[in-house]
């Protein structure tokens, strides 16, 4: 989503390229091009001078290192600076109290049941035992919503049907979690198309009749400055305690990511990046300002790979690799591992220097599907040997999985070769193996 951002940035930094030193002019030229970027990327003109000046101030007297170029050192700068603009580091979320309650709040279609649903999974791979409550008793489809979305991420829905009353149903939500050993209630409150006096009274009403130890404000990035305008309106009657932007994967311009704390004076505390109900972050600004800066986002890479890191997997892997007994059902379980940690396209933006070099390719996230369907067409022999594919049985192979025999063949080769790496390595090879790759003699 900071594509565009990126691109204006880079350039801005490129008006001191070939300069000494920071001077009072042409920093001064730099700045104006970052305000600019800042203000198409739909900041506030307050939030983005306040930005511009501090760090101007910053910038000018600054002792260059003579290995250091000026550009470098703004860049450093304007890093910690959006750092410190979207909140410096990340903010837990209150879990305190027996149970503890998170009450959710925002606009209808900001994707605060999705949220609900996303946060409910998060809570419960931490091993805490949550119970989603419908309180949307406005919106037909939101219980039906809620109900579908906690069959997913296995996790109780309470709900009153015929209750038309929210602030009894969260009530009486809470005193059943206490009697069945739920640890966190999550209150998925009524949204509507626009701020309205009925819609606050009703929330403000539930805050108040179950002290949640946590409030968090929904809000749909793609909105640009007009999130920020009502979470501020938000915020005003409700005083939450933290914000989530939806939809960050999308084609938003980044102003909310980068004025809401300013603005409200509140943390960021998720950011949500997909439609899986696992695409859900807790919001690093350090990280944020790496990719907005186009340096990538390792730690979060490294994350989501511990994530869905299974240990026993990878010793069973390991011993396989080491006997050369790899095959395709282990290339195709090592896949579903990769497909878990999300969208193929950011999870690449991750890696610094990559991001950028992607910015107009169009990676498919189905990538994997035709050699999904290639393997699926294996029999159970040609999977566990795959030695004996000979030329007859990679026709039929290529006729059942609806692929040409040179995708087949390509498969084959491709597959042969990584399990001829993989077994150099796993043999301490890996030196000469880095020879081969690298084409040096021995």
């Amino acid at each position: 989503m900071f594509e565009n951002l990126q691109d204006k940035l880079e350039r801005a930094f490129k008006t001191l390229k070939g300069e000494g030193r920071i001077t009072d002019i042409n920093v001064a030229e730099t700045l104006k091009e970052i305000r600019k970027a800042l203000l198409d990327a739909d900041v506030s003109y307050k939030v983005a001078k306040s930005f511009t000046d501090d760090v101007k101030q910053k910038a000018l007297g600054q002792n260059v290192i003579a290995s250091v170029k000026p550009g470098q050192m703004l860049t450093k700068i304007v890093h910690d600076e959006l750092a410190a603009l979207m909140g410096k580091e990340a903010q837990d979320v209150n879990l305190k109290g027996s149970p503890a309650v998170v009450l959710i709040a925002g606009l209808q279609g900001s994707g605060k049941t999705t949220f609900s649903g996303k946060f409910a999974a998060l809570i419960r791979k931490k091993g805490r035992s949550p119970l989603l409550v419908a309180c949307d008793v406005h919106r037909p489809a939101a219980i039906a919503q809620l109900k579908i979305l906690g069959e997913q991420v296995e996790v109780p829905v309470y709900a009153e049907e015929e209750n038309k009353n929210a602030v009894q149903i969260a009530k009486n939500a809470v005193d059943h979690a206490k009697k069945h050993g739920h640890g966190v209630v999550i209150i998925d409150t009524a949204g509507r198309m626009a701020l309205d006096e009925e819609m606050m009274r009703e929330i403000v009403a539930v805050k108040k009749a179950v002290s949640p130890s946590e409030t968090l404000f929904v809000v749909d990035a793609m909105t640009g400055q007009d999130a920020v305008n009502t979470a501020k309106a938000f915020n005003d009657r409700l005083s939450f305690d933290g914000v989530v932007l939806t939809k960050l994967d999308g084609d938003a311009r980044g102003g909310a990511a980068l004025s809401i704390r300013a603005v409200v004076d509140k943390p960021i505390k998720f950011v949500s990046v997909g439609e899986k109900m696992d695409a859900l972050q807790v919001f690093h600004p350090d990280r944020m300002a790496d990719r907005i800066l186009g340096m990538g986002d390792v730690v979060s890479l490294v994350e989501r790979a511990q994530e869905q890191y299974d240990e026993i997997e990878a010793r069973r892997i390991q011993k396989r690799i080491a006997k050369n007994q790899f095959n395709f059902n282990d290339f195709i379980s090592q896949i579903q591992q990769i497909k878990k940690m999300g969208n193929m396209k950011d999870l690449l933006g991750m890696i610094p220097g990559i991001g950028k070099a992607l910015k107009n390719v169009d990676i498919d996230d189905n990538a994997f599907k035709n050699i999904e369907v290639i393997i699926s067409s294996m029999t159970l022999e040609e999977r566990t040997s795959p030695e004996v594919m000979n030329g007859s049985r990679r026709k039929r192979i290529a006729a059942g999985s609806g692929r040409s025999i040179e995708e087949v063949n390509r498969l084959i080769r491709q597959f042969d070769d990584t399990r001829k790496m993989m077994k150099s390595v796993s043999n301490g090879g890996s030196k000469q193996l880095l020879q081969k790759l690298s084409g040096a003699k021995r």
